[in-house]
C-alpha cells in the first residue's frame, strides 16, 4: 500500500472545479438572450459572437479542466499497489478526459456556423472528453474493486451514465438536459478521486507493511 499521506488540496482543488463550472454557466447564461439551460448547449454561452464568451469559457472549462487533471494526476501517486495497471491506466484516462474538457474552451464553438471547421475542432475536444472517461472510470473501478475501495461502484455508473448520456441518442431526454446530466457525473467524478484513491474501504493495511 502507498504511504503518501493525504493532502486536503486535490479535494479543494475539484470542489473548486464545480464551482467555477457550475458558476459560469448561472452567471453568464443571462448575458445571452434567449439562452435556456434546458434547450442548448452549455458550449454556446462560449461560442464565437457571444457576450463574453472568452471570460465564460476560461472560467467553464479551461480551469476546471486543468484542476481536474491535476487531480487525477496528484490520484495516481495515492492509488494502492493492489489496484493494479488497470486504476493507473484508467486514472490517466482521467487526466486526459480533463485536459480534453480543458480544450473545450480553447476550441470554441461558431454560433455562426456550427458545421464550420471551429465547430468540427470543439466537437472532436467534446468526444475525446467522454471517450477518455469511459474507459478510465470503468479500468479504475475495476482496479479499486480489487482494491476494495468504497468508490468503485461510482466509478462504475459513472462511466455508464456518461456513455448513455454523451455518447447514445436519448429519446426521454432533451439533448441538453442528457450533457449537463453526464458533465454533473463527471464533475462528481473528480470529486470522490480526489477524497477516496487513498482509502481502501476501512481496512488496515496487512501487519508488516
Amino acid at each position: 500500500m502507498n504511504r503518501a499521506s493525504p493532502s486536503p488540496w486535490p479535494s479543494l482543488a475539484a470542489v473548486l472545479a464545480v464551482l467555477l463550472c457550475v458558476g459560469a454557466a448561472l452567471a453568464f447564461a443571462p448575458w445571452l438572450d434567449g439562452y435556456s439551460h434546458a434547450r442548448h448547449p452549455l458550449a454556446l454561452l462560449g461560442a464565437h459572437g457571444v457576450p463574453h464568451a472568452t471570460a465564460f469559457a476560461a472560467l467553464a472549462y479551461v480551469l476546471p479542466g486543468l484542476l481536474d487533471a491535476w487531480v487525477a494526476v496528484q490520484a495516481r501517486g495515492r492509488l494502492p499497489d493492489t489496484g493494479g495497471f488497470g486504476a493507473r491506466l484508467g486514472v490517466w484516462m482521467l487526466a486526459i478526459s480533463a485536459l480534453a474538457f480543458a480544450l473545450q474552451g480553447l476550441l470554441p464553438l461558431d454560433a455562426r456556423d456550427l458545421d464550420g471547421p471551429a465547430s468540427r475542432l470543439h466537437a472532436a475536444a467534446w468526444t475525446l472528453w467522454w471517450v477518455a472517461f469511459v474507459p478510465g472510470a470503468a479500468l479504475l473501478a475495476w482496479g479499486q474493486a480489487r482494491a476494495s475501495m468504497r468508490s468503485a461502484p461510482w466509478f462504475a455508473g459513472a462511466a455508464l451514465l456518461v456513455l448513455l448520456l454523451a455518447a447514445l441518442p436519448q429519446p426521454l431526454l432533451p439533448a441538453a438536459i442528457a450533457q449537463r446530466v453526464a458533465l454533473a457525473a463527471w464533475l462528481a467524478s473528480y470529486l470522490v478521486l480526489s477524497r477516496g484513491a487513498a482509502s481502501s474501504a476501512g481496512s488496515p493495511p496487512p501487519a508488516g507493511r
